[in-house]
């Protein structure tokens, strides 16, 4: 059975709900040949991508999992939840129609037919279309936030809508948590009604603008994602992004834009760049025109995609774009021409400073030198040429380090705690600069067999007292460096109770490249990144979904976030190898870290702030189990309030690029008491004698 993409009438999309399955696909008919999205349907080089993706996706994962009818279910639920993740949308008849062709799309795929996943996307735009009229009409309601009612969030298990009635109700108490959320934060009645509505609009603006690439990538990401969380397709623009954030440096203005409520916002002036060094745009200036040249016609940008935006106003460097801009009232217009020039991204690189706390018995402050790492990159394209002197993590942590032992620091503490990865080769590296000669990584590939990566270089950069500072939100290549730093026994992790868990490895194919002994040259396709191996610790472990747990814990609300790859659907399996032959540093030994246990622990206990954090996780896991939320404005304030300012202000730094190398607030005071204990106890005489009358009993 196949759906119909027969063209029908314009005024025939506005049909009424459907009530029954063979309904929604006679809508799926009608609106194939519609105007929302892409009306001309899947390009010729739509199949080819999606042929070859479907080609190298059993042969190159690790898994080595057919493309079956299990990976087609996969992707039928993954395209779903990516469109709509809390079943607003979607009435329980269209998707009872979708089902009935969960067992073909793998067969699909591999022929290159990806007219199921335009099919399926105009039939969501009908409906949000749809709910934002809805949303117009209860915006407007007088809503009642004395009644004790309630909002579902168990989206998983939350059904599908079975016809408008029940959409109504469903989102008549979304919009209501949404004006009671601006309640809260004292915004006016009619500027609230504005906001939100604004905001539906914005988001059904978004995605009627999608094109042939965006709907690829979503579902092919849909497919991508059934094998595990971090294979994925990107396409050709996402490819763009990724090398410009490996590489830290790109072509442009130097601003950081983001969208809100449909306005392209300047979010902030990153130093040094074109604008900075310009001077006339602010954070929060308003771009709504976008010229190129000196003498080019402006193209208003209102509503228009983010990503649209800033392709627009990127460029090659010394090449002119002109900016039309209101600021934050809309009360001026103005027009800035700004030549583009290279720009480094340094907020996302290595940074350092020396932190002086505590006292020495001779009176001085110890010293602590910090790094905050935020990624593991590598300027690919200079290291393919063989340049030297490109941008590495290790490069720029080495001269950190050669400056903190000029200042004679104490400790160094390394602060991953908002670091996802990057650059396997870097935190190979990066390792070897507190380590010598070893291995830092074991690997498995798809076949069985066990590769041993080690630290080549002899000696090491720095040999002092070592902390890691880690998080939930530590990944990948940041569990390699903490690994194998606990592992040794070089040095201390601290943070919360254990890091993200991936601990697989991926490889990007540029899939031109993949097909282009049929071709004159590569064509632009984009890149699958798959998962092709897994990687362990020396001690053998693996980091996957386990990740590394801290040495000394302190409290937080992050490690109860569902954060983790533990948390995530279709991830990998723990499992170990065989221990890698290694001689550990045995700088820090279990007498130490119960020792540092138990002080950090007495200081916790005396803390007010910690003491509200306890508080916080214990609500939090409450809440959690409750799966939903009240709009009783009374108890929402007494209940909610709190929990959610401090779940947002934990989870948003994580994601914030503009931060201080160090932010001193009771969570770090506390990272650095606990690592002038370990230089106290490294270089006591009184904690050796321990440690031999241990070892001997």
């Amino acid at each position: 059975m196949r759906v119909s993409t027969t063209p029908a009438s314009r005024s025939s999309r506005f049909i009424l709900p459907a009530i029954s399955s063979l309904a929604a696909v006679l809508i799926l008919a009608i609106l194939a040949g519609g105007s929302y999205a892409n009306p001309q349907g899947p390009k010729r080089a739509d199949r080819q991508v999606t042929a070859v993706v479907a080609d190298l996706l059993p042969a190159r994962h690790l898994s080595r999992h057919e493309l079956d009818d299990e990976m087609s279910r996969r992707m039928l639920d993954n395209y779903l939840e990516t469109l709509d993740p809390m079943r607003l949308y979607f009435y329980e008849s269209d998707v009872a129609a979708f089902r009935r062709w969960q067992d073909d799309l793998d067969d699909q795929v591999r022929r290159g037919d990806v007219r199921f996943a335009h099919d399926v996307y105009a039939v969501f735009l009908a409906r949000l279309e749809e709910r934002v009229k809805m949303v117009d009409e209860l915006v407007k309601l007088e809503h009642d936030f004395t009644q004790d009612e309630y909002l579902d969030t168990d989206f998983d298990n939350r059904p599908y809508v079975r016809d408008a009635l029940e959409a109504r109700e469903r989102w008549r108490r979304q919009i209501k948590y949404d004006l009671l959320r601006q309640r809260v934060d004292d915004v006016e009645p009619a500027a609230a009604r504005e906001k939100i509505l604004k905001r539906y609009r914005s988001f059904a603006s978004y995605k009627q603008q999608a094109d042939n690439e965006d709907i690829l990538e979503t579902y092919l990401s849909s497919l991508t994602r059934g094998y595990d969380p971090h294979t994925s397709y990107m396409s050709s623009k996402a490819l763009k992004n990724f090398e410009i954030m490996m590489g830290l440096q790109l072509d442009g203005i130097g601003a950081s834009l983001k969208s809100e409520d449909g306005e392209t916002v300047v979010h902030r002036i990153i130093p040094g760049g074109a604008a900075d060094k310009d001077g006339r745009l602010k954070a929060n200036d308003r771009v709504i025109g976008v010229g190129q040249g000196t003498e080019g016609p402006i193209e208003d940008v209102v509503n228009m995609r983010l990503d649209d935006v800033v392709n627009r106003i990127r460029g090659k460097a010394g090449t002119v774009v002109r900016l039309q801009v209101t600021d934050e009232k809309h009360s001026e217009t103005q027009i800035y021409a700004i030549t583009r020039a290279k720009i480094k991204l340094e907020d996302h690189a290595a940074r350092g400073e020396v932190i002086e706390d505590g006292s020495k018995p001779d009176g001085t402050p110890y010293k602590v030198g910090v790094i905050n790492l935020p990624s593991f990159y590598m300027d690919m394209d200079p290291r393919r040429r063989r340049q030297a002197n490109y941008k590495s993590t290790t490069a720029d942590v080495k001269r950190l380090l050669e400056d903190f032992k000029a200042q004679e620091v104490d400790a160094v503490m390394v602060d991953l705690r908002r670091n996802g990865g990057g650059s396997l080769t870097e935190a190979i590296n990066l390792t070897g600069l507190f380590i010598d000669e070893g291995p830092v990584v074991q690997i498995k590939t798809e076949d069985g067999d066990v590769r041993q990566y080690d630290d080549v270089v002899p000696g090491t950069t720095w040999d002092g007292p070592l902390v890691v500072l880690t998080s939930k939100f530590s990944a990948s290549a940041s569990e390699i460096f903490a690994g194998a730093v606990q592992d040794y026994r070089r040095g201390l992790i601290v943070g919360d109770y254990t890091t993200h868990g991936k601990g697989t490895v991926q490889n990007l194919l540029d899939l031109g490249q993949q097909v282009i002994r049929f071709a004159s040259s590569a064509p632009n396709w984009g890149a699958l990144k798959v998962t092709i191996q897994q990687f362990y610790r020396p001690s053998g472990d693996s980091t996957q979904n386990r990740g590394v747990l801290s040495d000394v814990e302190l409290p937080s609300l992050t490690t109860h976030l569902d954060v983790g790859e533990a948390d995530l659907q279709y991830a990998m399996a723990f499992d170990s190898v065989e221990p890698a032959p290694f001689d550990a540093a045995d700088m820090i030994h279990d007498i130490d870290i119960a020792q540092l246990r138990a002080r950090s622990e007495q200081r916790l206990q005396a803390s007010d702030d910690f003491a509200k954090v306890r508080k916080r996780i214990a609500r939090y896991k409450q809440q959690k189990e409750e799966k939903r939320i009240t709009l009783n404005e009374e108890r929402y304030l007494a209940e909610r309030k709190e929990l959610d300012d401090e779940t947002e202000k934990e989870t948003e730094e994580v994601d914030e690029a503009d931060n201080p190398v160090v932010e001193r607030d009771y969570y770090f005071d506390e990272a650095m008491a606990v690592t002038i204990d370990f230089v106290k106890l490294s270089a006591g005489e009184q904690l050796a004698q321990i440690r031999r009358e241990t070892e001997s009993d």
